[in-house]
């Protein structure tokens, strides 16, 4: 086990240890505020987990987020909530490994726009689905646990994603998906089964989307498509992830932080502008850093560093 590794798996356990008391200490509006930032740490760390090292634009989070919670929307009467989260990720990563089989050959825009119509497609089947058989646009959700359950169990799965993508990252298979996003074609020269890694990635990171989905569905008393399949959910998971940075762990979970608190601050006072606001950042970011706000750290870390490198080495 490297020393990044440990650190990290310790820095989750002390995280962990810390933020399970929120429900607690903190009062109401406080600890839902804290179970969005969650999730979006979730949703924002098993994003980078695949895109970040492939390069690969993936606007699909929405469609996982909803066929996960359309699982406990339909489930939770006959099942415990304990069933039905693992069962709303097993979902949506199974739907991941059959779409991405199929598309994960394209990339680019020709990706992002295919993996933004998924979630469209998906919201309208599930809509005509409900409307056909059941006489019905939404469901009401009964029998929902509490909500201390629901904060804890959210907080569970954002640090299952991160470790998961810490032991990604130092493991074989997170060197392969390294590999895909240099020269994909260079991998394959190499021996790597690109296609089967592409899809593997791509679905452990719909399991999270997925789980999350699920134990948060309950949160809304009525649920139908378009608020479990909005777009905005991919849209901002992407942004969050972009802003700290996808080729690194902390940058999505600081920015997943900043960025749920100034969007809190944006929607209470300027409620009518502040998407405008964001599809801006997201257009500066895309243009000017492309590597997230840790590409300014590494800058200057970089620059930090250069005069004692400098002061090292050897006179000629």
């Amino acid at each position: 086990m490297s020393d990044w590794l440990r650190q990290v798996l310790i820095a989750a356990a002390l995280a962990g240890a810390a933020l399970a008391t929120a429900p607690w200490v903190l009062g109401e509006f406080e600890v839902s505020l804290a179970l969005t930032i969650l999730m979006y740490v979730g949703l924002a760390v098993s994003w980078a987990l695949f895109c970040g090292p492939t390069l690969y634009l993936s606007l699909a989070t929405s469609a996982f987020f909803g066929i996960g919670a359309y699982v406990t929307a339909w489930g939770l009467g006959t099942l415990p909530y304990a069933v039905v989260v693992p069962l709303g990720g097993l979902a949506a990563a199974a739907f991941a490994a059959l779409v991405g089989a199929a598309v994960l050959h394209l990339r680019g825009a020709y990706f992002a726009v295919i993996t933004f119509g998924l979630g469209e497609l998906v919201r309208h089947a599930i809509a005509y689905f409900e409307k056909s058989y059941f006489m019905t646009v939404g469901r009401v959700l009964t029998d929902t646990p509490e909500k201390t359950t629901v904060y804890l169990t959210v907080l569970a799965i954002a640090l299952a994603a991160v470790i998961a993508y810490a032991l990604v990252r130092e493991s074989r298979f997170g060197l392969a998906l390294g590999g895909i996003g240099a020269d994909e074609q260079r991998a394959q020269t190499l021996g790597v089964n690109t296609r089967a890694v592409k899809v593997a990635g791509f679905t452990l990171s719909a399991l999270f989307a997925g789980m999350l989905g699920a134990a948060i569905a309950v949160r809304w008393i009525y649920l139908d498509p378009p608020t479990v399949f909005n777009p905005f959910i991919g849209f901002q998971t992407v942004l969050i992830a972009m802003l700290g940075g996808a080729h690194t762990l902390l940058g999505p979970i600081v920015s997943a932080v900043v960025f749920s608190l100034f969007t809190e601050f944006l929607r209470l006072r300027f409620p009518y502008a502040y998407l405008l606001v964001l599809g801006t950042l997201l257009i500066i970011v895309v243009l000017y850093l492309p590597r997230g706000f840790a590409q300014l750290w590494e800058g200057w870390r970089a620059r930090r560093d250069r005069p004692a490198r400098a002061a090292e080495s050897p006179r000629a």
